[in-house]
């Protein structure tokens, strides 16, 4: 079975693939500091399965030590890392590549073997990111936007008296309450900020891009908006399954 690992700057997430139907999944949150000993105190008991590959995308660096020597010793695998120059049967115009975040090139990958091309990768997390394939399958570029929840935390971390809130659309626009307000200004704002920054690209990529959706915050916004045609919580587990496939044909 193949592990497939996404080392995220707010969640590290575990999925478990027998072929290509993803078996199992679980998240535990994101600590910088944690060593291979604790990976194995909270995962030791939740990855029972018998895995003999692994993939890994990162962008948290100061875990991959940790992550490749718990991998290594509880597994007894050698897992494959994923890097900016891999061949992901598309064209990345980025530059320079090593700055690309592996996990935003591992969505757009999966997105386009999934869904096809041209497309906008849509992905709600601590940041948004927007990364955009041409119908000639290149990644012309993209954008990055505060997510949601960092507005929040930022609003409180900022001001002396503001509450952080829980995410979540009031029934109407204009609100009474300091909670409601902030909650209005945030959810509202966002949905703003999301479907103008979509119309934009959409305007200079042209071509109709199926606009697909991940992320913690993805089904939300799905909900809120007409703008995406795709929610898809597995893209980036997904993507590592394909690209280790890519790498490694049976």
């Amino acid at each position: 079975m193949l592990l497939a690992v996404d080392i995220g700057n707010t969640n590290i997430k575990f999925g478990v693939f027998d072929g290509d139907k993803l078996t199992s999944k679980l998240a535990i949150p994101t600590i910088r500091e944690i060593t291979a000993d604790g990976l194995t105190k909270v995962l030791s008991s939740k990855i029972t399965q018998l895995v003999t590959l692994a993939i890994v995308s990162s962008v948290v660096p100061e875990i991959d030590a940790s992550m490749l020597e718990f991998l290594t010793s509880q597994f007894g695998v050698d897992p494959l890392f994923v890097k900016n120059d891999f061949d992901f049967g598309i064209k990345i115009d980025h530059e320079p590549l090593s700055d690309a975040g592996t996990d935003r090139l591992v969505n757009t990958f999966s997105a386009v073997e999934k869904y096809g091309a041209p497309c906008i990768v849509c992905s709600f997390g601590t940041a948004l990111t927007l990364d955009v394939v041409d119908a000639d399958r290149t990644l012309v570029g993209g954008l990055i936007a505060p997510g949601m929840h960092t507005l929040a935390t930022a609003l409180k971390i900022t001001t002396s008296k503001l509450p952080e809130v829980e995410i979540k659309l009031p029934g109407s626009a204009i609100q009474n309450t300091t909670v409601g307000s902030i909650q209005s200004g945030i959810v509202n704002g966002y949905l703003g900020l999301f479907e103008g920054l979509i119309s934009r690209v959409k305007e200079e990529i042209g071509n109709s891009p199926k606009v697909i959706a991940t992320g913690g915050f993805a089904s939300f916004i799905a909900e809120n908006t007409h703008q995406i045609d795709v929610v898809d919580e597995n893209l980036l587990l997904d993507g590592l399954r394909l690209l280790h496939e890519r790498i490694y044909p049976a």
